[in-house]
């Protein structure tokens, strides 16, 4: 199984599916696969920038597996070529191979040794924060109960993570000179920085917040910028900050506490300009019953449990649209997005092998 996974993998990583600059298409990589897997009915769907989804059936499963092909770009600081794929001292190396192009190639594999039943979902535009294909799979209401999301987790199976939602803010001021009385209050940049005050302080009084092995609210400003020069009052000012949830915590009763920490009349926008929700989707209310009914798949397969993790997946949006998501895959995350990315043979052995069983397995 491992030879025929790094036959994939060396493939799948010749192809370029760098994102941006979201010029994927429905040939290269869909081609291949598409080529991989007979017996299987295949649809592939071009959303637009990017964003391709290839779905792949075989029998009627009631479960699917999904994992993305596009990775983000490669560095300089590549020691070789990023789309050669290197094996060698127990690891595969190359752009992809860690996140997730590994996990793709294992389910190639598995699927050529097995004869079940079998749904595979591949997409092109998660590192874009830009969730077209899924959103499109999802408009369908297919009858898929249970979803396996390929992420790099050590072929341990995740069952929570954080949302994630990311704002920008834009304070107004009044111009003038800053010799003047009003300054202090005027500035816009000023209001700026009471607001993250505020923020900051309230960000880190959740610290006492748990929910399945995660700790708090993660937060952080990240571009503040506005004025025109030392001696003039800011008239605008700009701030874009992220934060990223427990499942327990309510994203939009969060968005209201940041805006009103902004005194009336200083806030001229308040945008959110992405929203990932937490794993479990359920609230404050649901998620540790939708948590409970994870755990429960994962057992039945199975797959060891592992800890709730920080980074955000799109098992989120799978688990919002009421099926139960968990998070699986070959890798791990500190080699995801590196330079000289890779993942270990033994992940890529494990994780084709988990796979086969699971699809050779009757209900």
């Amino acid at each position: 199984m491992l030879d025929r996974t790094l036959e994939h993998l060396a493939a799948l990583v010749s192809f370029d599916t760098r994102n941006p600059p979201r010029a994927i298409d429905t040939g290269g990589i869909f081609d291949y696969l598409c080529g991989q897997l007979p017996g299987f009915r295949i649809e592939v769907a071009d959303h637009g920038d990017g964003a391709v989804s290839m779905l792949a059936v075989r029998g009627s499963p009631r479960r699917l597996f999904n994992v993305h092909l596009d990775t983000v770009p490669d560095s300089p600081h590549w020691s070789a070529d990023p789309f050669t794929l290197r094996v060698g001292e127990g690891r595969a190396t190359g752009l992809g191979a860690c996140d997730i192009k590994g996990a793709a190639a294992g389910l190639v594999a598995a699927a050529q040794g097995t004869r079940g039943d079998a749904a595979f979902l591949f997409t092109s535009d998660e590192e874009a924060n830009d969730a077209r294909c899924i959103a499109a799979f999802l408009a369908r209401a297919l009858p898929f109960d249970e979803v396996i999301v390929a992420e790099p987790t050590g072929c341990q199976a995740v069952l929570a993570h954080r949302g994630i939602s990311a704002v920008r803010m834009r304070f107004r001021g009044e111009a003038g000179h800053a010799s003047g009385a009003g300054a202090l209050e005027a500035s816009a940049v000023h209001r700026a920085m009471r607001w993250g005050t505020r923020a900051l302080d309230f960000a880190a009084s959740q610290d006492h917040q748990r929910f399945g092995g995660l700790t708090g609210l993660r937060f952080n400003v990240g571009r503040v910028e506005g004025g025109i020069k030392a001696n003039v009052i800011a008239p605008e000012a700009e701030v874009r900050f992220g934060f990223r949830p427990l499942p327990s915590q309510d994203l939009d009763a969060l968005h209201a506490g940041f805006r009103q920490m902004a005194a009336p009349g200083e806030l001229e926008e308040y945008e959110e300009t992405f929203r990932g929700p937490p794993l479990p989707a359920g609230g404050v209310a649901g998620a540790e019953e939708r948590r409970l009914q994870a755990r429960d798949l994962a057992d039945a397969l199975g797959l060891p449990v592992g800890n709730a993790v920080d980074f955000w997946t799109e098992a989120s949006l799978f688990s919002q649209a009421g099926m139960t998501a968990i998070v699986f895959g070959p890798g791990d995350i500190a080699q995801a997005h590196t330079a000289d990315e890779w993942v270990a043979l033994d992940q890529l052995q494990a994780y084709a092998d988990a796979v086969a069983r699971i699809l050779d397995a009757r209900p």
